[in-house]
């Protein structure tokens, strides 16, 4: 079902695209979208599709902090990733600087997905 919905933005979106307009004018999909397709589909009062959006952005958040990966089959995975220390150059003047250890969040499309995005 959270398939569909997306599925029904990502239609919404790219038909509301002008011939020739560049990617970075595309639609933003929001949480407030997400709660308004959940309302429209499911038939949950405005409130109740806000709070069922909510829960699952903040349980899939939490799982990633935890550590977990996040496998959203037919759509794609989240992926916490460790980046060691390593040395990198400032862009503008040259100049060797040493960047930190931390954690990225990686999010790999299905191949499921991948196909629908190149077959689109």
């Amino acid at each position: 079902m959270a398939t569909e919905i997306l599925e029904s933005k990502a239609v919404a979106t790219s038909a509301s695209k002008v011939e020739g307009e560049d990617d970075s004018r595309r639609k933003t999909v929001t949480r407030s979208d997400l709660a308004e397709a959940v309302f429209r589909r499911i038939g949950l009062s405005r409130l109740e599709s806000a709070q069922l959006v909510e829960m699952v952005i903040d349980e899939i958040s939490e799982a990633v902090l935890r550590g977990e990966n996040v496998k959203l089959s037919g759509f794609g995975t989240f992926i916490q990733r460790s980046k060691r220390e390593r040395i990198g150059r400032n862009p503008k003047t040259g100049v060797e600087a040493t960047i930190s250890p931390r954690k990225v969040l990686v999010f790999k499309a299905s191949h499921i997905m991948r196909d629908r995005v190149n077959n689109d």
